[in-house]
């Protein structure tokens, strides 16, 4: 029979009562490293007491009221948001699904409404991922993730990251806007280069595009930097953000230039649950961390402690690992045995972590991840990795064995 939790996911059969820091705990207390954090969205880690006094005192007022009426927690944090970004209005949402899904929906009406109603279309990237509604899974284009939902949402046109010429030869008439990550986390941290931002910025001024960015998971700090689009220099007019942008409580947001959000009017979108005093009683809560002094640099000198620790193990164990990549705490293990065993070997040692395409481990550890913690990290993988070559050892000698 079915189990009353619909089966739509390959669950691990570990269950947490509680955490501290970066760091899970059992109920028959066992503790894990985490290195997953729900991936890339518990920000400030587990049982944060700034994030958790923060629930708790909103939570004992009102959690929620919709957008009928003013909601002051919302206004605060769209106007923080607007004072640290390039933005010029914000719309909360539940999720970056949700988030993403209206970053389309306002690309397509600013070209509308400001007399283009033929530019619908939008220019994506191989290896994108921005969603599961049906919209987004068409944006991405990941045949895996379209089965069975018939007809695909049309209007999306994909192309090679980092592959200008095929960018300037996707441009038509029709099309509306581009839409990028400015790191692609699911299918294996792939980084876009700077200067191609720099170039699709220049197109999309040169063809009257709008530039959407979707930091869903590279935003809100994981690269070290507000938004990862900073490290370009480029300004996007439309972006999104969620997973970490409220520690773990469910929110996403859009944040847009005055030239894409005039056109939002009453009427136009909307959201029962989305920017509610709760949410944003968090999500204020983690900008108080990651907007104080020094701490997005800290996030910069973990990330480059982390890769320190990972070139020793690429160097050390060229059988189970190739490479690393990434930028500040989202960083790609290049496997060369299966990223699953590795995985699995690291859970093993004590450490979670999160698979990505192309053979990836990836690891994205609360933003608040401590020296300590990036050094047993290192530590971890590096037993995990002799765990695999051992296995590995043993499974030649097997075959051996039987020939």
């Amino acid at each position: 029979m079915i189990p009353a939790l619909m089966p739509t996911f390959n669950r691990t059969d570990l269950a947490f009562e509680r955490g501290e820091g970066a760091w899970l705990y059992t109920a028959d207390g066992r503790r894990f490293l985490d290195f997953g954090a729900g991936i890339a969205t518990s920000s400030l880690g587990h049982n944060n007491p700034h994030l958790v006094n923060a629930i708790a005192q909103q939570a004992a007022r009102v959690m929620h009221v919709s957008n009928l009426y003013r909601i002051p927690q919302a206004e605060k944090l769209a106007e923080r948001l607007v004072a640290a970004s390039f933005a010029d209005s914000v719309f909360f949402c539940n999720s970056g699904a949700e988030a993403n899904e209206g970053m389309i929906k306002m690309i397509r009406r600013a070209q509308a409404k400001g007399g283009h109603p033929e530019r619908v279309r939008i220019i994506c990237f191989n290896g994108a991922f921005h969603g599961r509604t049906l919209a987004t899974l068409a944006a991405t284009g990941n045949a895996k993730y379209l089965d069975g939902f018939g007809p695909v949402v049309e209007g999306f046109d994909h192309v090679p990251l980092n592959n200008m010429n095929a960018v300037r030869a996707a441009i038509t008439d029709e099309t509306a806007g581009i839409m990028i990550e400015p790191v692609q986390g699911e299918s294996g941290i792939n980084l876009a280069d700077p200067r191609f931002l720099r170039e699709l910025r220049a197109a999309c001024d040169e063809y009257d595009l709008f530039l959407g960015m979707d930091e869903v998971q590279c935003g809100m700090g994981r690269t070290g930097r507000l938004f990862a689009h900073e490290w370009s220099g480029v300004t996007p007019d439309v972006m999104t953000a969620a997973k970490g942008i409220a520690g773990g409580f469910p929110m996403g947001a859009i944040l847009a230039t005055e030239q894409v959000a005039r056109y939002m009017t009453p009427g136009s979108h909307g959201t029962t649950f989305g920017g509610n005093p709760l949410a944003c009683a968090a999500a204020n809560a983690v900008l108080d961390v990651i907007l104080a002094p020094g701490f997005l640099e800290q996030v910069q000198a973990r990330g480059a402690m982390l890769g320190r620790e990972f070139d020793t193990l690429v160097t050390r164990y060229p059988d189970v690992f190739s490479a690393h990549r990434g930028i500040g705490l989202m960083i790609g293990l290049q496997c060369v045995a299966p990223a699953s065993v590795v995985q699995d070997a690291a859970m093993g040692e004590g450490m979670l972590s999160v698979t990505a395409g192309g053979n990836v481990l990836r690891l994205v550890p609360p933003l608040t991840v401590t020296e300590e913690d990036c050094r047993m990290a290192g530590e971890m993988l590096d037993r995990a990795a002799q765990r695999v070559r051992a296995d590995i050892a043993a499974s030649a000698a097997r075959a051996e064995s039987v020939a």
